[in-house]
């Protein structure tokens, strides 16, 4: 059972992803700890993990249809770069019942301004 959920979320997760442009952090890290009692850190590090072909996937469709702007992307990249070894590192360093609580509050935050934004 364990494994068509993994694999249900795994499908979920590139559907969401292809749309959204999110998947890791919104679908697979909740999915990680709360059905698979994975610890925050091994649930980051296994969805970061899937990041890298999914979005890869998606992002071939997007600039076939022309949907990158080639321009903004290295600017993102470099910063997103840096940002996330930080992020790693900080988090690396934070016990995981905090990274779970920053992490629920984040998912909050976003979905507060997202449903009540224009």
């Amino acid at each position: 059972m364990v494994l068509i959920l993994t694999a249900i979320t795994g499908f979920l997760g590139g559907v969401v992803s292809g749309l959204f442009g999110v998947g890791g952090g919104v679908i697979f890290v909740p999915f990680l700890i709360l059905l698979r009692n994975f610890n925050p850190h091994l649930a980051v590090g296994t969805s970061l993990a899937v990041i890298v072909p999914t979005a890869l996937a998606a992002a071939i469709k997007y600039w076939k249809t022309g949907m990158i702007d080639w321009q903004t992307v290295p600017w993102l990249l470099v910063l997103a770069l840096v940002g996330a070894w930080l992020g790693a590192s900080i988090s690396l360093q934070l016990s995981t019942i905090l990274v779970k609580r920053l992490f629920g509050i984040f998912l909050l935050f976003l979905a507060a301004k997202m449903f009540f934004s224009n």
